[in-house]
């Protein structure tokens, strides 16, 4: 079984000479030739350098690990019953599909709540989420479900007014809370602001609660994408020394004579623009989580990454001990921006074994009386079957599935539609369904009728996409759980799994198929 793809991928442009003899080991052709221009990665790097480290081009993808774990989320296989019913009367007449109640409440007071349990957990300063914000914002919104303002926003935006090293202002984070604040309904759905070291230096979380009345904030240690801190590419040299001015790391240096007259004459075309380490204890965590309270947050969320186990024993010990709203549980191999590749497909915990895990500490911690959080978990997630696997693994605890590449796909999708109607060029794939929003999108009817004919009309194409996308994973999943007869999310268990290898199951602790339901089976024989 072939586990990793070394040395050629479409995320980083490159392809091996000889595609079908390579070597397994190296990555490399079988037969390397002097002469060949260097089409592999290795060859890209003899030219490029540090540049071929992340995926491209730049802005205009997401970008997720190719790595094939030994066990995934493929692995396991729901459990359905032609018996009874849980959440619902066991009335063929009341237990059916669209009778699901999908929505779910959470935080310390139950305050908050999802019409969907999904969450966006963190969409930040990259270019593709910048650009797609739009769709992302406003589908979510009307879907009522939640999303997450990710790192480093507030220190990328050039119109981010700074006084004594933290922001008074800003242009684009208003922006991007006030787009979901109007398009919210009946007080379904929140948006979240993150936060990562530099954006605690410049006071972001502080002023989106004081100035932008945001009431859920979140901290983060990382992501399943990478151990390091977030980056990005600028190909501006004024921005390259803005970013260095508020304080992040800009490499190379933009102020550096040399390097701006290389910069200049074409020599590289983007400064790479890291985000630090952070570097947590215990001490630092409970003075931050108070902090975060004196300013007014009412919901505090903790997000962690693939790390090591004892880190993701740290983060729910944490989460309990400081009784936090919230923890997302990321697992290793996503990505919405620039990670690092070959880091992003060799790097941390898998989903299955962090998300196992994460059901073991849980549940220890469950058994001696401790506050447990709501739990987010992350990796890969986009469509009805996962999302259900993923509340089962994790049940009771996991109240909620992060994704991000599906949600954005999905609005980049709705966004290009719309600029192929706007141009009267809808591509023949897609013309079959009509040439007009109304005709191609299948909610838009359903949606013109509730929001009206003029805030219909002012919906941009990208909200649509989302919008439908989530319409189609909602009827996905309800007919997913009545099949299991889970009539509210509640009622999910990892009773509702079967693993399908030896492996998957103890990994997991989900029964081999062949064991699920052994005793009771032949008790009833």
């Amino acid at each position: 079984m072939v586990i990793s793809k070394v040395n050629a991928s479409a995320a980083t442009l490159t392809k091996n000479r000889t595609e079908g003899s390579v070597v397994p080991t190296s990555g490399m052709c079988v037969t390397c030739v002097d002469g060949c221009i260097g089409m592999c990665e290795i060859g890209k790097s003899a030219y490029r350098g540090h540049e071929v480290i992340y995926p491209q081009p730049f802005g205009v993808i997401t970008t997720a690990a190719e790595k094939r774990f030994p066990v995934d989320y493929s692995h396991f296989n729901i459990m359905g019953t032609c018996t009874g019913a849980h959440g619902i009367e066991a009335d063929s007449d009341k237990a059916i599909f669209p009778n699901v109640d999908l929505t779910v409440r959470f935080g310390h007071d139950n305050g908050i709540r999802f019409r969907r349990p999904w969450i966006i957990p963190g969409i930040g300063s990259t270019a593709i989420a910048k650009n797609n914000w739009e769709g992302l914002a406003i589908g979510s919104a009307l879907m009522g479900t939640g999303l997450t303002i990710g790192e480093n926003v507030v220190g990328m935006d050039p119109e981010t007014v700074l006084k004594d090293g933290r922001v008074v202002d800003t242009v684009d984070l208003k922006r991007r809370v006030e787009l979901y604040r109007r398009y919210q309904r009946d007080g379904y759905g929140t948006i979240v602001v993150q936060a990562n070291i530099e954006d605690m230096r410049l006071g972001g979380q502080e002023y989106a609660i004081e100035k932008l009345g945001v009431e859920c904030v979140e901290l983060k240690w990382g992501q399943g994408a990478k151990d390091i801190g977030g980056e990005v590419k600028i190909p501006d040299l004024g921005k390259a020394q803005m970013l260095s001015q508020r304080g992040y790391i800009v490499m190379p240096d933009p102020f550096d004579e040399e390097v701006i007259r290389a910069f200049e004459r074409g020599a590289f075309k983007e400064f790479e623009r890291h985000s630090r380490v952070g570097m947590v204890t215990e001490e630092s965590f409970a003075k931050r989580i108070e902090e975060l309270r004196a300013a007014g947050a009412k919901y505090i969320f903790l997000k962690t990454g693939a790390y090591r186990p004892v880190d993701l024993a740290r983060a729910i010990s944490f989460a309990s001990k400081y009784r936090l709203d919230l923890l997302t549980v990321d697992g290793a191999g996503g990505g919405t921006g620039m990670s690092p590749w070959r880091m992003m497909n060799e790097w941390g915990v898998p989903p299955v074994e962090l998300h196992s895990l994460l059901h073991e500490y849980a549940s220890h911690l469950a058994a001696k009386g401790a506050h447990l959080p709501a739990i987010t978990v992350a990796g890969g997630f986009t469509f009805e079957d996962q999302i259900f696997k993923g509340l089962a693994m994790g049940a009771p605890y996991v109240k909620l599935i992060g994704m991000a590449r599906g949600p954005i796909a999905a609005a980049m999708v709705g966004k290009t539609i719309g600029r192929t109607i706007d141009a009267m060029q809808v591509p023949v794939y897609i013309e079959r369904f009509g040439n007009s929003k109304d005709e191609i999108f299948v909610t838009a009817a359903d949606l013109r009728r509730e929001l009206g004919k003029d805030e219909f009309d002012k919906l941009p194409t990208g909200a649509l996409g989302l919008y439908t996308y989530y319409e189609r994973l909602t009827q996905g999943l309800r007919q997913i759980m009545a099949g299991s007869r889970k009539f509210s999310l509640e009622h999910i268990s990892r009773d509702d799994l079967a693993a399908l290898t030896p492996e998957a199951s103890r990994v997991s602790g989900i029964p081999h198929i062949m064991d699920v339901d052994k005793e009771e089976a032949f008790n009833l024989l």
